[in-house]
């Protein structure tokens, strides 16, 4: 399986907020099922931009935001999505890249599983692949 590592709170907003664009300066011919890592590196300011363009988006509100975004999950895997495409350009109010990896079909985790990220798409580790083969069960 593989996997990409996403900056919080977009991780949190493709599995919980429609977003269905991943935005990357570099294109892919990739179509499948890939884990969604929520990368651990996040500055306050990337964090604080990203949840006002996610509130934008969405009904929420800064002060109504779920805790689940205001204490995120960050080096672990959180959830599984389908790239379906690599666009570029969307009617997707989430597109703002030079690609958008088009997404669908997000599945949360019940509980993250700790895992080291990468660039680009990764091989999860085959003992994190039953991890998370058994929580979809």
């Amino acid at each position: 399986m593989k996997a990409i590592s996403i900056r919080q709170p977009w991780a949190w907003a493709i599995l919980h907020a429609g977003k269905d664009i991943e935005n990357r300066d570099w294109p892919t011919r990739f179509r499948s099922t890939v884990a969604v890592h929520a990368a651990k590196g996040m500055t306050g300011e990337e964090w604080a931009s990203a949840v006002h363009y996610i509130c934008d988006r969405t009904l929420l509100t800064v002060h109504s935001l779920p805790d689940a975004l205001r204490n995120p999950v960050r080096s672990a895997i959180v959830g599984l999505v389908d790239i379906v495409d690599c666009v570029t350009r969307s009617d997707s109010p989430w597109f703002q890249g030079e690609y958008g990896f088009v997404l669908a079909n997000p599945r949360p985790l019940k509980t993250p599983i700790p895992c080291r990220g990468a660039l680009n798409f990764w091989d999860v580790p085959a003992s994190i692949v039953e991890q998370i083969k058994e929580q979809l069960r």
